[in-house]
């Protein structure tokens, strides 16, 4: 019997996991079909840059990250909400489990301010309503969710009502208002290690903010490991695995095996 039977797993998923050799959406399936109850989030910043080309709409990025200005924003929303959302789901269903798409917005799932004027259109979480999540799971399917989010009326009288927002945020949001019984986050490395390049099968939550703080997590996986220490407050176990490897989320829950783990 799987341990985790009947329990709420939040799985996010970036697009750079989702290849031909992995086996995530087969995991997946797999675990739905125990009595697992999976939750998935998932980014798609690739295939949004990939449109944005073809639509010839210019892309600028501060520090990093990408500027979401009201054209900007049409492709982010169309893109995940629509292209890749209904990919995942048709995917899933192919395979024979039982899926069904959402976004942030509906049923106001993810409320959202503006982050940072600089950044455009980028949401900052405000509150989190669980119950469409749980109604689905109640209903027998997996929550499939893209990262973007309504936006709480402000003091301006800007029209815009729709953020686009980090999907790591959205992950770790998510599973904190669930109160979900692990967070997984699917990468392409094999998790984290320490300045001499070795591996870290565990950490705790000060050691992974000592590897922050001392610039030895660097680049995409600091909003990973932030996301994974906002949840620990009402999550037990937070993990990063490699999502190429076959198997890889099985036995993640499964084992208890796989990449890195940050507890409490």
């Amino acid at each position: 019997m799987v341990k985790s039977k009947g329990k709420t797993i939040v799985v996010k998923i970036g697009g750079s996991t989702l290849g031909s050799h992995d086996t995530t959406l087969d995991d997946l399936v797999a675990l739905q079909k125990k009595g697992v109850l999976p939750v998935v989030v998932h980014g798609g910043g690739n295939k949004i840059t990939e449109w944005l080309k073809k639509m010839g709409v210019a892309t600028t990025f501060v520090r990093g990250m990408r500027v979401t200005d009201a054209a900007t924003l049409e492709v982010v929303i169309a893109v995940l909400a629509g292209l890749v959302n209904k990919e995942l789901v048709a995917a899933i269903m192919s395979r024979g489990g039982k899926a069904m798409g959402l976004s942030g917005v509906d049923g106001g799932l993810i409320q959202a301010k503006v982050e940072n004027p600089e950044l455009g259109y980028v949401g900052q979480v405000v509150k989190v309503n669980p119950e469409p999540v749980k109604a689905v799971l109640n209903d027998g399917y997996i929550p499939v969710i893209a990262p973007c989010g309504f936006r709480v009326a402000g003091g301006d009288s800007d029209p815009v009502t729709l953020l686009n927002i980090n999907g790591d945020v959205v992950a770790s949001e998510i599973a904190g208002a669930l109160k979900a019984e692990r967070l997984i986050f699917l990468t392409d490395v094999p998790g984290v290690r320490d300045s001499k390049g070795k591996f870290l099968p565990k950490l705790s939550a000060a050691e992974a903010k000592d590897l922050i703080a001392s610039g030895v997590i660097v680049g995409g996986m600091i909003p990973k490991i932030e996301a994974c220490l906002k949840a620990l407050s009402r999550v037990p176990s937070t993990q990063i695995i490699d999502g190429r490897s076959a198997g890889a989320l099985l036995s993640a829950i499964e084992s208890n095996t796989g990449g890195t783990k940050i507890e409490r």
